[in-house]
């Protein structure tokens, strides 16, 4: 059975954590689709990326488990992006379990867990303590 998978994130200071969130994404089906948080909307979120959308896009995009990369601009976009692309099954770190729930009536939702001992907060204050 065909199945299509999305998932969302920054994708900033990629790791090994992201790696795995992406592979295992890619185990349930057989498209993978990264909303990658645009430079505007990280801003909303007061978060900021040390790479540009498209220095992230460009590399994300290089990863062999990842099909297609879109922006994400909103955290309201994404019952539009479920039924644009025919998504069959939603994948969030288990960081976020229960956030996304409400998804459930336009696909499944899986909540994967994080990679231990690493992320790009972690990345970014450790590179911090190191100046």
């Amino acid at each position: 059975m065909y199945r299509r998978v999305i998932t969302y994130g920054t994708f900033d200071f990629l790791h090994i954590g992201h790696i795995n969130i992406l592979r295992r994404a890619k185990d349930l089906g057989n498209y993978l689709v990264v909303a990658l948080s645009t430079d505007e909307f990280n801003r909303l979120k007061h978060k900021q990326s040390h790479s540009s959308y498209e220095e992230r896009k460009a590399i994300v995009e290089a990863i062999r488990y990842v099909d297609l990369v879109i922006p994400e601009c909103s955290w309201e976009q994404k019952i539009d992006d479920i039924k644009k692309h025919k998504i069959d099954i939603f994948v969030m770190g288990d960081d976020w379990k229960g956030e996304f729930d409400f998804l459930r009536s336009y696909c499944d939702v899986i909540y994967l867990p994080r990679t231990e001992g690493i992320s790009s907060t972690m990345i970014k204050l450790g590179l911090s303590k190191e100046l």
